[in-house]
């Protein structure tokens, strides 16, 4: 059984988030050992996205969905952070502006789906339109819940043209929330991302979890799977989101393309050229 597969949704599968652990670790490991694990994977996922650029057939889509103060940002500091910025994108998702509101909900997410050769990494995502929209009765039921089945199939198109998508739950509990939520209030430097929201936002935590067991059941797919990830240890979460991603992409069994010119005349011009700055070098010196 392949890692991922410990924590990915099958498609179809009832979930209750209660039954699933935030605090779950694997027993081999502690804080050091899989803080050295994971930048041994940030070396090969950069291997590997070099790879994807160069072949520029196939894209990754990554999107990270959490409560507040779960580790969406940590995540993508420590476990995509190796990554060339060049061929990778990071796109948060915020309210809707007035002009991506005038559009249909998926209108701003297709703009920023990756092209061929990138890895882009989703902070929050399309999913905001079933769960934030829901909660809060932003539109009618009859209007939210056909957007799963309409999200299966963007997800399918996307998958269709080469994209492979990773979902990634930041599982965490109401008590690990609050003591982040104290770590803000105690450091200075991260007062100003404090927020009214994250205390009224807490308030609705059964509904959001209700909402998003719906999400994990009704859009895993085999093309687009969702990967619950206990994330009440930010190590251990940093360590299964790498190790899934870097799974992921060695299944491209990707190939770096063949050179589209004659390396034989190249290196006969290579070394030409390297004889006359060394017959100037020689002049020049007398």
């Amino acid at each position: 059984m392949s890692f991922s597969n410990k924590f990915r949704i099958k498609a179809g599968q009832k979930v209750n988030l209660t039954e699933i652990d935030p605090d779950a670790r694997d027993g081999h490991h502690d804080k050091e050992s899989a803080g050295a694990e994971v930048a041994e994977l940030g070396r090969g996922m950069e291997a590997l996205q070099f790879r994807l650029y160069a072949e520029n057939r196939r894209s990754l889509l990554i999107c990270l969905q959490a409560m507040d103060a779960a580790g969406k940002d940590g995540t993508i500091r420590h476990v995509i952070g190796p990554l060339n910025p060049q061929g990778t994108r990071v796109v948060g998702f915020k309210v809707p502006s007035a002009e991506e509101a005038a559009h249909d909900f998926l209108w701003r997410i297709h703009r920023q789906v990756p092209a061929r050769g990138e890895i882009v990494i989703f902070n929050r995502s399309h999913y905001e339109d079933v769960l934030v929209a829901r909660v809060h009765k932003l539109v009618p039921k009859a209007v939210w819940s056909e957007r799963y089945q309409l999200i299966n199939d963007f997800e399918r198109t996307l998958a269709a043209g080469g994209t492979r998508i990773l979902k990634f739950f930041l599982h965490i509990s109401p008590e690990e929330q609050l003591e982040r939520f104290k770590e803000r209030l105690d450091d200075p430097a991260r007062h100003w991302k404090i927020s009214l929201a994250d205390y009224t936002e807490r308030e609705l935590w059964p509904k959001y979890q209700e909402a998003y067991a719906d999400v994990l059941e009704r859009t895993s797919t085999a093309e687009a799977p969702w990967f619950v990830v206990p994330a009440n240890h930010k190590w251990y979460r940093n360590l299964v989101v790498s190790k899934i991603i870097v799974e992921a992409l060695e299944a491209f069994d990707l190939s770096l393309p063949a050179p589209t010119v004659d390396l034989d005349e190249i290196r006969r011009r290579f070394h030409a050229a390297r004889e006359r700055l060394d017959k100037k070098d020689r002049e020049a010196k007398g």
